[in-house]
């Protein structure tokens, strides 16, 4: 395979100097403390600012090379970047990318056999130099698995042996020494989310997708679909427009949604009938009055196949927050109806 290298960066794309002493200067009346996590968070933007600015083909032919592996991407690291790495092999199994994280110490006693042909590796080393990624380095070349490498230096064995080196730009960590891994593992973390969402929309992973392997908690809730969660069409409380409001109270009551639909002569829904409309129509003569005098036209709907997480969105919207909304057919016609304390039961809200 033919190596690709990263981008070569000049030190001027990292000199956040001016902004990181800028940052100081400002908090410099505050606690020291705040001082310095300000501090080390801009010295990790502008890390993350020289990254993005650095991206260049590279990238995209890694991209290519993960997408086209026919089993799992194994992704390893050691220390600190090895548990960079989990996270990273987490996020692509959780994005449609089949995908495990191998240690490289475990592997060189006998777990290099979970590294088959068709899958391809994703190997982490800021230095490049890594010595238990040896061996982990040699399995892939000895078996022509696509390697791509994360690391810092271009001229390192790492580098040097992958199809593709991304290379990390020389930022200087957020430790006062110099030393700890800081900025450089932010910038590995965020490249591997780059990779995942990149990966994520070539292969056209969708809601659908992502429910099916975050089935459980909130997530899991609001990827539910409206028709899960709707109450059907016996349930409905529904009105014709000449029906007196005497008749439609009694309804509203029996149904228990707190509303009442207006349903034309094609059964499609053209109005709703709420407590505040009742409370706004409050009179001597409510009662005789009929339905469509009463109702507000064109109500908010939704559909079945939206997303439970939609529906609360629906809801929610700012200008006239709503507790129940009707389900409609593509004809407008009601056939189920959601209510609030739906999506509170099922963990969406």
């Amino acid at each position: 395979m033919t190596r690709i290298p990263g981008h070569a960066y000049s030190p001027l794309q990292i000199s956040a100097g001016d902004r990181i002493a800028e940052v100081t200067a400002s908090v410099a009346n505050l606690h020291p403390d705040i001082d310095v996590a300000r501090l080390v968070l801009a010295t990790e933007a502008a890390g993350l600012r020289a990254l993005a600015d650095g991206l260049d083909e590279g990238f995209s032919h890694a991209v290519e090379l993960l997408a086209g592996a026919t089993g799992r991407v194994v992704v390893s690291g050691m220390g600190k970047s090895g548990h960079v790495a989990r996270k990273i092999a987490a996020t692509f199994a959780s994005t449609g990318t089949p995908a495990l994280f191998v240690h490289p110490a475990e592997a060189s006693h006998g777990d290099l056999g979970m590294i088959v042909a068709g899958d391809a590796v994703l190997a982490l080393s800021n230095s490049g130099e890594t010595t238990e990624l040896a061996d982990l380095i040699a399995h892939a070349r000895r078996f022509a698995l696509p390697l791509v490498g994360v690391t810092g230096r271009a001229d390192s064995t790492l580098a040097e042996a992958a199809d593709v080196a991304l290379l990390l730009p020389p930022a200087r960590e957020a430790c006062p020494m110099g030393l700890a891994p800081t900025t450089s593992t932010t910038m590995q973390m965020a490249l591997g989310d780059a990779l995942a969402v990149a990966l994520l929309t070539r292969r056209g992973f969708g809601p659908s997708d992502f429910r099916q392997i975050h089935p459980g908690g909130k997530l899991g809730a609001r990827l539910r679909r409206v028709r899960e969660l709707m109450h059907g069409a016996a349930e409905l409380p529904l009105s014709p427009p000449e029906a007196p409001m005497h008749a439609a109270l009694l309804t509203m009551t029996a149904k228990r949604f707190g509303c009442l639909g207006v349903t034309d002569a094609g059964g499609r829904l053209a109005g709703i009938i709420t407590d505040g409309d009742l409370r706004r129509a409050m009179g001597p003569d409510l009662l005789s009055r009929r339905v469509g005098e009463v109702m507000t036209a064109s109500p908010r709907t939704i559909g079945p196949e939206a997303l439970a997480a939609e529906a609360l969105h629906a809801m929610n919207a700012r200008d006239r927050p709503i507790t129940t909304l009707f389900v409609v057919d593509a004809a407008g016609r009601p056939i189920g109806i959601l209510h609030i304390h739906d999506l509170l039961r099922a963990g969406v809200a």
